[in-house]
C-alpha cells in the first residue's frame, strides 16, 4: 500500500545512537531516555519498545498518559514524570508506580498522604531549579527539602536533578548553573543525605557539560540522531556518529503548467515571473508541516532540491519542478530526509519556519503513517 504522507523510522539508527550514547555518558551512568511528545514524533509505544530491547535504563515522560503508554508496552521499567502532577493525578500516579517530580513540601505532602492510603511507597525525583525558572526548588532550599521528604512517610527521595536552560548556546550561564547544583551536592554531602540518582545533563549538556553527567544522563533529541543546534562548536566527527532516525516523505498528486503572472495559494502571495511546471505534493500543516515555512521550505524529488511556492495549506503544497525533468504524479517526495546526494534535515526545515528541531519532529500528526524499518521493534 502506499501512502499519501508517512514518516519512516529507522531502528537500527535509533539503537546506534543509543549505544553511542551510552558510551558518550560512560560504563557508570544510567540513561533516562526521554519518550515525551510521542517519542519525539516517531511513536511511543514501537519506540519504547525498541528502547526496552535496546537497553535503556529509565523511561523519561511530561505525563501519566504517555506513563500509561510505557507501561502497556512492558511492565516493571522505572518511569520519571518530568512534569509536574496536577492533584487530582496523584493518586494514579502513585498506583502507577510512577517516579514524580517534586519541587516543594506541599506537592512532597500530597503524594505522602496518597502513598498511606494506597499503602505504597513512592520514589520521587527532586529537580532544583538552577536558572530555567520553570519546575524546582531554588538551591537555598534545596537540600532542606531533601531533608524534610525524607522523613514524610511512604517517600523515598530516590533522584536529585537540574536542568541546563541553554548548554548548546551559553558556555557561562551552564557553568553558573553547574555551579548552583554542585552546592547542592555538597550540601548534601555535608547533612549526610544520600541521593542515588543524581542528573542534569539533558542533550545539550551530554555534548557540552561532561563534568556533570553524575549518576544518570536524560538524552532527548540526541537519542533521536539529531544534535541541538546553538553556538558551541560541536565534538570533532559528531555527524558521522549520530544518525536520524526520521524520515518524513509525501508524494507527488499532479503535474501542471502554470503561465506567466499566475499566482499560487491563498492570499496569491506567489507571482510566477516567467511560465513554470509545478507539483502538489500531499502534504500541509494538517500533517503538521510548518506553514511558516512558507516561501522559504524546500523538498526533494528525484534527487533535487525544489522550492515551496506560496503558502502551505492544509493538505497540500505547490512546488517548483520546472528544473527536474520527468516528474509524475505518485513520485515520492522528501520532507525531511535524504533522497540521492542531498539531505533536508530536521534543522533545516526549522530554519524555514523560525523554529527549533524539536517542535518540528513533535508537530508530526498522527494522521501520518509512521513506519518503522531496520528490524522490529516489538
Amino acid at each position: 500500500m502506499q501512502f499519501r504522507c508517512w514518516a519512516e523510522i529507522d531502528l537500527q539508527a535509533l539503537r546506534e545512537n543509543l549505544a553511542w550514547l551510552r558510551h558518550r555518558v560512560g560504563p557508570r551512568a544510567r540513561v533516562i531516555t526521554v519518550v515525551k511528545a510521542d517519542a519525539y514524533g516517531h511513536g511511543l509505544k514501537d519506540i519504547a519498545r525498541l528502547l526496552m530491547q535496546s537497553g535503556t535504563d529509565i523511561f523519561g515522560v511530561a505525563n501519566l498518559t504517555e506513563a500509561e503508554a510505557v507501561r502497556s508496552v512492558g511492565q516493571g521499567w522505572p518511569i520519571l514524570m518530568l512534569g509536574a502532577c496536577l492533584p487530582e493525578e496523584i493518586e494514579a500516579a502513585v498506583r502507577e508506580d510512577v517516579m514524580p517530580t517534586i519541587s516543594s513540601l506541599a506537592e512532597a505532602r500530597l503524594f505522602s498522604r496518597a502513598a498511606r492510603r494506597l499503602g505504597r511507597r513512592v520514589a520521587v525525583h527532586v529537580k532544583v531549579d538552577t536558572g530555567m525558572g520553570r519546575l524546582g526548588a531554588q538551591p537555598g532550599e534545596a537540600v532542606d527539602l531533601v531533608r524534610r521528604i525524607q522523613r514524610l512517610p511512604g517517600l523515598e527521595v530516590r533522584g536529585l536533578y537540574t536542568h541546563y536552560a541553554s548548554a548548546e548556546d551559553d558556555a557561562a550561564f551552564s557553568a553558573a548553573q553547574a555551579s548552583r547544583f554542585h552546592r547542592v551536592l555538597q550540601g548534601l554531602a555535608r547533612a549526610g543525605l544520600n541521593v542515588p540518582l543524581v542528573h542534569a545533563n539533558n542533550s545539550g549538556g551530554i555534548l557540552f557539560e561532561k563534568e556533570t553527567v553524575y549518576s544518570a544522563a536524560r538524552p532527548g533529541l540526541l537519542v533521536y540522531g539529531i544534535v541541538p543546534p546553538g553556538q558551541r562548536p560541536l565534538p570533532p566527527g559528531l555527524g558521522r556518529l549520530l544518525h536520524p532516525a526520521l524520515a518524513w516523505k509525501c508524494r507527488v498528486s499532479l503535474v501542471r503548467q502554470l503561465p506567466r503572472g499566475a499566482t499560487v495559494s491563498y492570499g496569491h502571495t506567489f507571482r510566477a515571473r516567467c511560465p513554470l511546471r509545478v507539483a502538489v505534493v500531499t502534504a500541509g500543516y494538517g500533517d503538521g508541516y510548518p506553514r511558516a515555512a512558507s516561501g522559504r521550505a524546500q523538498v526533494l524529488i528525484r534527487g533535487r532540491r525544489c522550492p515551496v511556492l506560496g503558502r502551505i495549506t492544509m493538505d497540500q503544497m505547490v512546488v517548483d519542478v520546472s528544473s527536474v525533468p520527468g516528474v509524475q504524479p505518485g513520485d515520492e517526495v522528501v520532507l525531511v530526509g535524504r533522497q540521492g546526494r542531498q539531505t533536508i534535515s530536521a534543522t533545516d526545515l526549522a530554519n524555514w519556519a523560525a523554529t527549533i528541531p524539536w517542535e518540528v519532529l513533535t508537530g508530526i500528526s498522527h494522521r501520518v503513517r509512521r513506519v518503522y524499518l531496520g528490524g522490529t521493534a516489538s
